[in-house]
């Protein structure tokens, strides 16, 4: 909200003034979403987790700003490092978990696992599989809502690997066009797999590779929630005033590697390190909470402790959760099943 007159418990940041209570909200929605990576990736490392799983880690504040930024009724689709997007949006964490499981109450039944997140309810379309895919997806919801004129604003999110799919410039050109509300963010975590950007990238500015469609661009440091939450609201507001797509690029880094499977042997420790204890996001947000007199230390490693706890339970819980059944395998394929052409066997075994 803007900066207010009178005197309130809370932080002013550049010019947008944060109350104690939804600073707090931030800071624990980030805390949160890392003590549930860890989890997954503990569970990964116990093969409990299957396939591949992409983890978040050190990206908390693009995740929890760009919820904080928009509107529930708002669409949002991203690649398949979706985990912390997903919970950010509120959905149920122990669906969540479950899902990462192949449990039948996932999210998506356990047919999805990590890279296949979705919900309906929170508007939230993917987690998706194919490096790019969600950008003509985005293309589409955002169409619908120009053509709707409902008001909704969709976040269509890739990294700075995806961009260089070549359907997203084809989306960036219709987008452009046609002035859909659209915000493309690009969550620059400065590797594509194992590939860094000035090795991929001839324009490594990628807030400037919509200039040729006439796309605005800024980029935003993806290491501060307050900056990026604030930014983020100056893009939402440009796509839902009419004025056509953004495009964001998030200033960020990935503690772990591409996956779980991922050593990222190609990056020092000393790069690593020089960004977990210089710019890590929710330490950051700690020392500007306790510099304004809103927590203390002492509170912050309680709030660690009930969280992992918390992340704890929700674990256990979606262990004791059934396999998905059998007979899911013929559900979900068709929005119309074909019953004639591909009639259910009956019992599968």
């Amino acid at each position: 909200m803007p900066a207010k007159q009178k005197q309130e418990a809370g932080i002013t940041h550049d010019g947008f003034f944060y109350a104690e209570e939804k600073l707090h909200e931030m800071h624990d929605q980030m805390l949160f979403i890392r003590r549930f990576e860890e989890k997954a990736g503990q569970l990964y490392g116990l093969k409990k987790i299957g396939g591949f799983c992409h983890l978040c880690n050190g990206q908390e504040a693009v995740c929890v700003g760009l919820h904080q930024a928009s509107e529930p009724a708002d669409y949002m689709m991203t690649s398949y490092r979706d985990h912390g997007h997903i919970l950010a949006r509120g959905t149920d964490p122990t669906a969540v978990m479950a899902e990462l499981l192949g449990k039948a109450g996932g999210v998506v039944k356990g047919k999805g696992g990590s890279m296949h997140m979705f919900d309906a309810e929170k508007n939230f379309a993917g987690g998706n599989g194919i490096v790019g895919e969600q950008v003509p997806i985005g293309l589409g919801f955002g169409f619908s809502s120009w053509y709707k004129d409902d008001g909704r604003v969709t976040i269509c999110i890739m990294g700075d690997g995806g961009i260089n799919q070549g359907a997203v410039y084809e989306s960036f050109n219709m987008a452009a066009l046609w002035k859909l509300p659209i915000v493309f963010v690009v969550e620059n975590n400065q590797y594509a797999m194992g590939t860094s950007l000035d090795r991929a990238s001839a324009e490594t500015q990628l807030f400037k590779r919509g200039i040729s469609f006439k796309i605005p661009g800024m980029k935003i440091d993806g290491m501060d929630v307050l900056e990026f939450d604030k930014k983020m609201r100056e893009a939402m507001e440009h796509a839902r005033s009419g004025k056509g797509p953004m495009l964001v690029e998030a200033m960020t880094y990935r503690y772990r590697g591409h996956s779980m499977s991922d050593p990222a042997t190609y990056r020092t420790r000393a790069e690593v390190d020089e960004w977990r204890s210089g710019r890590d996001p929710i330490a950051r947000l700690q020392a500007q909470m306790i510099k304004a007199g809103l927590a203390t230390e002492e509170h912050f490693k309680q709030k660690d402790k009930d969280i992992k706890k918390e992340v704890a339970a929700i674990g256990k819980a979606a262990e004791a959760q059934p396999e998905p059944d059998a007979s899911e395998l013929w559900t979900d394929i068709y929005n119309d099943p074909i019953e004639h052409a591909y009639p259910y066997p009956g019992k599968v075994s």
